[in-house]
């Protein structure tokens, strides 16, 4: 065999060699650090958070898990939501490995016209197919050992930021198939109220139905002195004029650990205290205000109830008595996506809320809770005194001498964090000890509070959010804003555990190749830049042209000039030239995105497989290593 054919069969050798070794280590890597788990990401989408975990711990029976996507439909119908589709699946599989086998899951394929499909129809799953076609399911299903059930119909990408919320929430229901308990404490009538002219209560609102299908609502007196136990939100709805016995056991209950949502009002219009059917006027000059005042300040809430927010940009057209063209009521007003959180789940998929003079809430100074706007007026609001809109029978009327501060105020507001008493020395004086076995007096929180104040109750009244008619002797109802969704939200948050309500927003999955984005925009505006001067070049050369053939004597002749047949051949040659850059910096652009493309498959075929393998070997030398320097036993 001569040298040359040696160093050959060498070389070849080496390189079967090395890709044995390289093989080698890839399987020796998969033995020892099977099951490690590495998120990378930027915004670890694949990490769960501490709240979710906790949820998962507190599982005390199996749940079932059913996770239904369409794949073969979802590619000919919505390609688009394949890659969240694997999102979804691969956070769910995180979920399930967490649950140390609490958590069954079962990611399901529904073909067309078979069993699987009929059963996620039967579970409330909704198909996102409405035209011709087959069936697109994309939704989640879950039941329990005692036949509960909970779902979500399906995935909606405007929610992909509180995905990991949406399947915490479902665990707890099902791990919690109890309705929760909401005490409500309101002085406006909710439930109906008794006309005595007819002798008849009146229909009650809207929200108070909603309520009742969604949670066991349990009322509270004004002069209540003691929070049961199992009360998960208490919900307080215009309190006034409320006893210090009742506020004090409002304090202890949050103390302990309770929920509260409550509405205050400046100037709530469904209150109808101060009404005489022989002074008509007298109900207009009565106090229609509420409020916290010592529980407020003790959570680091700024609230004046002599304020009402007006608001030029978010003011609704109304009819009034003084004109019967609409006009601008800056009082009532309507707000967007754009005054809400986006990223508190309460809030986050809401369109539209409406409120009427409203007040506005701040952190007071020196708090040392949390406070998060949950509502805000636009900023071209300003605080108007609530006796403006006693005796008003023009809202244009507002409008005179109304100058925007600039600033915008918060409607309504998350308070969270560590709380002190309002009552440090223990319960006020003319409280006298509550019913039931004694409880001890508590100076702090036990647990971080999370509570809601909104300063408006006139969102929860009919009119503005809900139409009401009778069809076949029957109320029916339909919403035209989102008014019930956000109360249904805010309650179904505070109801939930620890755990669930400390689960906030994730970044989305879906991240752009930045490197790549700004590269096509340098060439977009390089390209844009070039067109532009074409098109000038163009205008100019047309402009050189009618000019031309102005100053001939025979304007009528179709021949060109030798001027201008000058004039077209310069255009023509820049025309080219220009076009020719065009391209060349497309195709720079192309080049550019090529060669970045190539390193990254580069990086993930070729480094990231061979760091791995040296990541196995280090460990495997290491634990080496360890056994070689440990004494030997007896």
């Amino acid at each position: 065999m001569s040298i040359m054919a040696s160093k050959r069969f060498a070389g070849v050798g080496g390189l079967i060699a090395l890709g044995i070794l390289f093989l080698g280590l890839v399987m020796l890597s998969n033995l020892l650090i099977r099951g490690v788990r590495l998120d990378l990401t930027q915004n670890r989408l694949f990490t769960l958070t501490e709240g979710t975990k906790q949820v998962i711990g507190e599982i005390k029976e199996p749940v079932n898990l059913y996770f239904y996507f369409s794949r073969d439909a979802a590619g000919k119908q919505a390609p688009l939501i394949l890659p969240y589709a694997n999102r979804i699946a691969e956070l769910l599989e995180e979920v399930a490995a967490r649950s140390d086998g609490k958590i069954r899951l079962r990611i399901i394929d529904p073909q067309p016209y078979s069993e699987e499909e009929d059963r996620a129809a039967e579970l409330g799953l909704q198909s996102l197919q409405s035209g011709a076609g087959d069936a697109l399911y994309f939704g989640l299903a879950g039941t329990n050992s005692t036949d509960g059930h909970s779902v979500i119909p399906s995935f909606q990408p405007d929610r992909e930021q509180f995905l990991e919320y949406d399947i915490a929430k479902m665990l707890h229901e099902l791990a919690n198939p109890k309705k929760p308990v909401i005490a409500l404490l309101s002085s406006l009538p909710m439930s109906g109220q008794f006309n005595p002219q007819t002798g008849q209560t009146g229909d009650s609102w809207a929200i108070a139905a909603q309520l009742e299908q969604l949670f066991t609502v349990r009322s509270l007196s004004s002069e209540t002195d003691r929070i049961e136990q199992d009360v998960s939100v208490v919900m307080l709805v215009h309190p006034k004029n409320l006893a210090p016995k009742t506020l004090y056991a409002i304090d202890q209950f949050v103390l302990r650990g309770g929920r509260l949502l409550a509405f205050v009002d400046p100037s709530a219009g469904a209150d109808s205290s101060g009404q005489d059917p022989q002074n008509p006027m007298a109900a207009a000059f009565a106090d229609h205000s509420s409020n916290l005042a010592p529980l407020l300040a003790a959570w680091g809430v700024q609230y004046d109830p002599r304020k009402v927010i007006g608001d030029a940009d978010l003011g609704l057209e109304v009819r009034s008595s003084a004109s019967s063209a609409p006009v601008r009521h800056i009082g009532i007003l309507g707000l967007h996506h754009a005054n809400m959180a986006a990223k508190d789940v309460v809030t986050a998929s809401l369109d539209n809320i409406n409120l009427a003079t409203a007040g506005y809430l701040a952190a007071a100074a020196g708090a040392k809770t949390t406070f998060e706007p949950l509502l805000l007026s636009s900023d071209q609001a300003a605080p108007l005194p609530a006796e403006r809109f006693s005796a008003m029978t023009d809202p244009a009327s507002l409008r005179d001498g109304f100058k925007p501060t600039g600033q915008r105020y918060a409607l309504a507001a998350r308070i969270t964090g560590t709380l002190a008493s309002a009552y440090p020395n223990g319960p006020p004086g003319d409280a006298k000890p509550a019913a039931g076995p004694p409880t001890p007096h508590l100076a702090a929180s036990k647990v971080p509070a999370n509570l809601v104040i909104v300063a408006d109750t006139d969102l929860l009244t009919d009119f503005l959010w809900v139409q009401t008619r009778e069809l076949f002797g029957q109320r029916m109802s339909q919403a035209f804003a989102n008014n019930g969704d956000w109360v249904a939200n805010m309650l179904d948050n505070l109801s939930g555990s620890n755990a669930l309500i400390s689960i906030r927003g994730r970044a989305s999955f879906s991240r752009p190749f930045q490197r790549v984005e700004a590269l096509k925009r340098r060439a977009d505006d390089r390209l844009r830049l070039k067109a532009q001067q074409l098109e000038a070049e163009l205008k100019q050369t047309e402009a050189r042209l009618t000019q031309l053939q102005a100053k001939r004597n025979d304007q009528s002749s179709m021949m060109l000039s030798p001027e201008q047949e000058q004039e077209l051949k310069r255009f023509t040659a820049e025309k080219t030239r220009a076009r020719k850059e065009l391209r060349e910096t497309q195709r720079g652009l192309d080049v550019d995105i090529q060669r970045l493309s190539g390193w990254l498959k580069a990086i993930n075929i070729g480094l990231v497989p061979l760091l791995v393998a040296l990541g196995g070997f280090f460990t495997l030398s290491a634990r080496r290593r360890r056994r070689a320097t440990a004494p030997a036993t007896p």
